[in-house]
C-alpha cells in the first residue's frame, strides 16, 4: 500500500461497524478489474473507492476524463480517479442487475438492481479548501470526495461514515439479505465460488455481460467462501503456511484458491500431493475445471515417487510386501545422491498431510524452489487414519518445513449439519480429544459447528447383513425420486465383504454405482451420475450429502486398534454433508456407543447427549 492507502485502511478499520467489509486490489468480476477499495455493508451496499497520494503540486491540469502529474520520470497523463470509479461502479451494476435475485421485485423500480451502490475518490493528500481552491470540484463532484483533513485519526466516525454514505447513488430502506450478499460476492469475486460437482458454469448457457461470460440460468443456491475462509486465502503471504483444520473447515477449498492465485504467476508448476486415489481424482476434476490442469498437477504422493524413479532413470524397487516402503526410500536415497533434482516446482501443496510420514513431508519440502518458498501444509490429526501406533511425534522445524509464526487453526465445521457432527464428535471424543502443543507441533482440534441444521443421524439394525443392503437401496431409492442425483450418494463400508455385499444389493435394485474396491474397481468418477461405493479409508477428503455406512456390527476390526478405528470411523461419518444413514446387523462396541449417543433425555435429565453437544460446539 500506499502511505496514504495505509492510513486510509486504518480508518476503515476504526471508524467502520463489523457489518462492513472491506476488499483492498482485489480483482472484481471475470474481468478482473482492479479498484483500490470495495466496501460492501448489508445495510448501505457496494461502494467503490479510487484513493491518491498526489499533493496538490503534483497536479498541472486537469479534465473530467484525465488528469496531467508531475511524477520522477517527468510528465504524464493519467485516467481521472473519479471516472476510473465510476467506470467500476457501473461494470458492476451492469454484473449485478442480470441476477433476478438482485432485482427490485415490485413498484416502479421493478426489475431494477435491489443493491444500492456509490463510487468515489480519497483524496489522501489534500484538503477540502485546497480541493476548493484549485477547482478540482469541476472534474470530480464534491460530494464523492473525502479529502485529507476529513480522514484524520481525529475525525468522528459518525462524520467519517457519513462522507462515505454521501458517495452513494441511491439508498434503500430494507437490508440487503444473507443470501443476497453471498450472491454479490458469488459475482464480484468469480474465484471464491464453490460450485458444486453437479454443475459448472461451462454447463450452463451463457451471455456476454460487459465483456464477460456470465450465465443466463443461475442457481437458487450460490455458495461461496466465507469470509474467513476468503480472509485466510487472500492473506496467506509468501514462504511456508500450515493450516490445522477440522473436517469440513474448507481446507481443499483454500489450497484450490491458492492453486488459482499462484499458477498463473510462477514459473515454474505447482504440485498438489495426498494420500489417497479418490481424493487425487476429486483434486484433479477441481483443477480441471478451474482450467490449470496444464500448470497444476495433481498426484498421490506414492505415484509422484513412481514418476520420479522412472523419469529420472533410478532403479526400481522389486515388486513386493514393501515395495511401497522402498519405493519412497529410493527417491530419498536418489535425491541425496542428485540422481533426483530438487527444487522442480515453483510452489507445492500437500492435502490430508496428516496421512504422511515424516519422512514423506521432508522430502516433498526439498521440491519447492528457493525463490518462491511457497509450501503449504493441510493438516487435521483427528483424521489420521495410517499408521496406527506406529506414527510418530515429530516437529516441522525437524523436517524443514517454517510453521513458526505461520501456522493458522480452523475450528469451525461447515460441511456437516450440527446433528451429524454432534453424533460423530460425541461417538469418538474419547479417542480425539484435544491436546496441547506448541505452535510447531501437531495439535489435535475439537469441530465447532457452523450451526446448519438437519435430520439426526439414525442406526438401524437388521438380521443380515443383505439386509442392511436392500435397506439401503429403498433410501437411496426413495431420495432419488424426491430429486437427489445418484451421484450426491455414497456407501462408505470398512472391509471388502461389506463392500461386495452392498454393491451386490444396489445392482439388484438397478442402481447406477461406482465400487470403487474388489478385483474389478473403478477408477473415482466424480461426475458420473452414480452412487459411490467406496472404503473408509478412501473416502477421506470427500464429500457427499448422503453417507451410508453398513456393517457397524463388524466394527471395530478385531486386528486392528480400536482407538484407530474409531477415529476411522469418525472420518466416515464426517464425509456426510446432510443425511447420515448407519445401520448394523449384529451388536458391537461401536454399535452399543452410537445407540447411547442418540438415546434420548431422560425425563427431568436436561439436554439430551446429542443437543447438549451441540451446544458445545456452536459456542
Amino acid at each position: 500500500m500506499t502511505g496514504g492507502e495505509r492510513r486510509f485502511a486504518q480508518r476503515l478499520v476504526d471508524k467502520l461497524e463489523d457489518d462492513y467489509t472491506c476488499w483492498y486490489d482485489v480483482p472484481i468480476g471475470v474481468a478482473a478489474r482492479h479498484p483500490d477499495f470495495v466496501l460492501l455493508s448489508p445495510r448501505r451496499g457496494v461502494l467503490i473507492l479510487e484513493v491518491k497520494d498526489w499533493k496538490l503540486e503534483t497536479i498541472e491540469s486537469a479534465d473530467k476524463a484525465r488528469i496531467t502529474i508531475h511524477t520522477n520520470i517527468g510528465t504524464q497523463k493519467v485516467s481521472n480517479p473519479f471516472e476510473q470509479a465510476r467506470q467500476y461502479a457501473h461494470a458492476v451494476v451492469n454484473l449485478l442487475q442480470q441476477d433476478p435475485q438482485l432485482q427490485q421485485g415490485e413498484g416502479q423500480y421493478k426489475g431494477r438492481l435491489c443493491v444500492p451502490f456509490g463510487y468515489g475518490v480519497v483524496l489522501a493528500n489534500i484538503t477540502r479548501k485546497q480541493f476548493e481552491t484549485a477547482q478540482l470540484d469541476a472534474v470530480i463532484e464534491p460530494h464523492r470526495v473525502i479529502c485529507r483533513d476529513e480522514m484524520l485519526e481525529n475525525v468522528e466516525a459518525e462524520e467519517f461514515q457519513k462522507r462515505l454514505w454521501g458517495m452513494f447513488s441511491v439508498q434503500f430502506g430494507a437490508a440487503l439479505t444473507m443470501p443476497q450478499v453471498d450472491r454479490v460476492r458469488w459475482h464480484l469475486f468469480p474465484e471464491i465460488r464453490v460450485q458444486p460437482e453437479q454443475m459448472s458454469l461451462s454447463e450452463v448457457e451463457a451471455v456476454d455481460v460487459d465483456g464477460r461470460r456470465e450465465p443466463t440460468q443461475l442457481p437458487d443456491l450460490l455458495r461461496v467462501m466465507d469470509m474467513q475462509q476468503e480472509q485466510l486465502a487472500r492473506s496467506l503471504g509468501e514462504g511456508h503456511r500450515v493450516i490445522h483444520g477440522v473436517a469440513g473447515s474448507g481446507k481443499t477449498l483454500i489450497l484450490g484458491f491458492r492453486c488459482e492465485r499462484l499458477a498463473p504467476v510462477l514459473g515454474k508448476p505447482v504440485l498438489v500431493l495426498c494420500y489417497n486415489a479418490a481424493l487425487a481424482a476429486k483434486l484433479q476434476s477441481v483443477i480441471k475445471q478451474k482450467k490449470l490442469d496444464d500448470k497444476v498437477s495433481v498426484r498421490t504422493f506414492h505415484g509422484w515417487c513412481f514418476d520420479q524413479l522412472r523419469l529420472y532413470n533410478v532403479v526400481m524397487p522389486p515388486k513386493g510386501e514393501r515395495f511401497f516402503e522402498q519405493l519412497v526410500e529410493s527417491v530419498i536415497r536418489g535425491v541425496d545422491q542428485g540422481q533426483i533434482p530438487r527444487a522442480q516446482y515453483g510452489a507445492v501443496m500437500i492435502d490430508e498431510g496428516h496421512d504422511f510420514q515424516p519422512e514423506w513431508l521432508k522430502l516433498v519440502t526439498q521440491m519447492v524452489d528457493p525463490e518462491t518458498n511457497s509450501l503449504l501444509l493441510l493438516y487435521d490429526d483427528a483424521q489420521s487414519i495410517y499408521g496406527g501406533k506406529a506414527r510418530r511425534k515429530f516437529s516441522f522445524s525437524s523436517l524443514g518445513i517454517q510453521a513458526q509464526g505461520r501456522t493458522t487453526i480452523l475450528r469451525l465445521n461447515y460441511r456437516n449439519t450440527a446433528e451429524i457432527l454432534g453424533t460423530a464428535y460425541e461417538f469418538a471424543r474419547e479417542y480425539i480429544r484435544p491436546e496441547q502443543a506448541e505452535e510447531d507441533g501437531v495439535p489435535l482440534i475439537q469441530p465447532e459447528s457452523a450451526g446448519r441444521r438437519g435430520l439426526p443421524p439414525e442406526l438401524r439394525q437388521f438380521p443380515t447383513l443383505a439386509r442392511e443392503g436392500v435397506y439401503l437401496a429403498e433410501q437411496f431409492r426413495r431420495l432419488n425420486k424426491s430429486g437427489r442425483a445418484w451421484r450426491d450418494m455414497a456407501v462408505v463400508y470398512r472391509t471388502a465383504f461389506i463392500g461386495e455385499e452392498m454393491a451386490k444389493q444396489l445392482k439388484l435394485a438397478k442402481i447406477p454405482l461406482q465400487f470403487l474396491g474388489g478385483a474389478g474397481k473403478k477408477r473415482f468418477d466424480p461426475a458420473e451420475d452414480s452412487v459411490k461405493v467406496l472404503t473408509m479409508h478412501s473416502s477421506k477428503g470427500l464429500e457427499f450429502p448422503v453417507v451410508a455406512i453398513p456393517g457397524l456390527g463388524y466394527m471395530p476390526h478385531r486386528e486392528f486398534d480400536i482407538h484407530e478405528e474409531a477415529k476411522l470411523l469418525y472420518v466416515a461419518m464426517t464425509r456426510a454433508m446432510d443425511t447420515l444413514i448407519l445401520t448394523a446387523s449384529r451388536e458391537s462396541p461401536f454399535v452399543s456407543r452410537i445407540q447411547q449417543v442418540n438415546q434420548p433425555a431422560r425425563p427431568g435429565a436436561g439436554k439430551g447427549i446429542v443437543s447438549g453437544i451441540l451446544g458445545l460446539l456452536g459456542r
